[in-house]
């Protein structure tokens, strides 16, 4: 997937916000000083990750977050999505890191964006378990008291749909359960944790809140209406599932029914909590056709054969590092679908996570996927979307779960025998794309 410097990205609206994404598991290593999470669980047990590596170290930002920052301002983003490690601010002392990091951020003239939580729970606490979103929510309180004086901007969750499927439902990350239609409770108890942590932000007096969703256009394999039915159910599963209550204040189908709750009513309502602006990863689009009586497989995940789908190849399209297809328009096109199916009760929209996997310093193949996303995110600004904002996943070579370290999503390469930092060129083009924005 080679590039050319071709035309300029077009124009986005005055005020944009650009910026990059990272997480605390995956770049602060320092695990002895802070309590034990669900990932470091996972990772201990052989066979977890496919390297056979954990994130003990991994990228030290915990020790090297001002040389980090320093590349952030180097970069000229506006913002920087990082997270906030749950077990590390409920350590002794774990909150002043965050102080530190925030204070490095202001001074650089970089807005702090901080993830609440980006899958690494405490390890003595469970999803399953209704009372986990009140303690997220006390955790939200704590936060937001130290740091609300300096952070304007907050996202409450990441990916509660990856976090249900592959750690609960797929097994195939952290905590480890294979509960299928089970882990629904999961889904449920994140949302609930969002909802009454944006009314714990909003009474710290917080007024710019999102979450960061995941989504996907889910193509039907074909025209059999057995393929149509399992692509409609999958979009359930991953899209609307985590989308409408939150905007619609309901669950699609009939899933409600299937939620463990004293009053479904009431924590709808408590989810549906306004937010200010509503985020997006997007990755890729999805094919999904009917049951093949076999595993298929997803993003190099097993998909088990009793599911009611199975999750078919995109064929004709180049592939990142991963395997994953590179499909821009699909941006475009959830984006507008977003905005067709959900009119006036979407809010305005920031992605929050674009990228990809790529090997080298020199690195055509990220730069062309990234120059192509940003013209499909504008072709959605141009039809009509209210699109506030872009982070590209990741400022660094990371530590990249289940994976360990074979994947690399960073505009600035990690060496991690000597942890030494290298921008690539995708680094030097965004730099310069950023430069030409304003």
């Amino acid at each position: 997937m080679a590039t050319d410097a071709g035309d300029p990205i077009p124009r986005f609206p005055a005020g944009f916000l650009w910026g990059v994404s990272t997480s605390a598991h995956q770049i602060e290593g320092a695990v002895d000083e802070r309590g034990p999470s669900v990932w470091d669980v996972f990772t201990a047990e052989p066979g977890r990750v496919k390297d056979g590596s954990t994130a003990a170290v991994a990228c030290d930002h915990y020790h090297r977050y001002p040389e980090d920052v320093a590349l952030l301002a180097g970069l000229g983003v506006d913002a920087y999505r990082f997270s906030v490690s749950w077990p590390r601010a409920g350590s002794p002392g774990g909150l002043d890191f965050y102080d530190r990091l925030v204070d490095e951020l202001c001074a650089a003239g970089v807005r702090p964006v901080p993830t609440l939580f980006h899958w690494d729970l405490p390890a003595s606490l469970d999803w399953l378990e209704r009372d986990t979103a009140h303690r997220f929510t006390a955790y939200v309180s704590t936060v937001a008291e130290r740091l609300n004086d300096r952070v304007s901007t907050w996202i409450t969750l990441n990916e509660p749909a990856e976090h249900t499927l592959l750690g609960h439902a797929l097994g195939v990350h952290a905590p480890g359960r294979r509960l299928l239609f089970d882990a629904l409770p999961v889904a449920h108890h994140q949302l609930l944790a969002h909802g009454l942590a944006v009314g714990a932000l909003r009474a710290a007096g917080a007024g710019d809140i999102g979450i960061a969703n995941s989504h996907g256009p889910t193509w039907p394999a074909s025209a059999d209406p057995a393929d149509v039915q399992a692509a409609a159910f999958y979009d359930t599963l991953l899209n609307r599932l985590f989308a409408e209550p939150l905007l619609l204040g309901e669950y699609p189908d009939g899933l409600g029914e299937l939620m463990p709750s004293p009053d479904l009513a009431a924590d709808l309502k408590t989810i549906a909590e306004p937010l200010d602006w509503y985020g997006v990863n997007y990755y890729a689009p999805t094919l999904v056709g009917a049951p093949l009586g076999t595993e298929t497989e997803s993003g190099g995940v097993p998909i088990p054969a009793e599911l009611p789908f199975s999750v078919r190849e995109i064929t004709g399209r180049p592939r990142t590092d991963f395997g994953w297809p590179v499909v821009p328009e699909g941006l475009t096109e959830l984006l507008c679908g977003f905005r067709e199916r959900y009119g006036d009760r979407l809010p305005p929209i920031v992605i929050t996570e674009n990228g990809c996997s790529y090997e080298g310093l020199d690195d055509q193949d990220r730069i062309a996927y990234l120059d192509a996303h940003l013209r499909a995110l504008h072709a959605a600004v141009a039809a009509g979307v209210d699109v506030r904002g872009y982070f590209v996943w990741s400022l660094l070579d990371n530590f990249e779960w289940a994976e360990g370290y074979a994947r690399r999503f960073g505009l600035v390469h990690v060496d991690y025998a000597t942890l030494e930092r290298a921008p690539k060129a995708s680094y030097h083009w965004f730099r310069d794309v950023l430069r030409a924005q304003r």
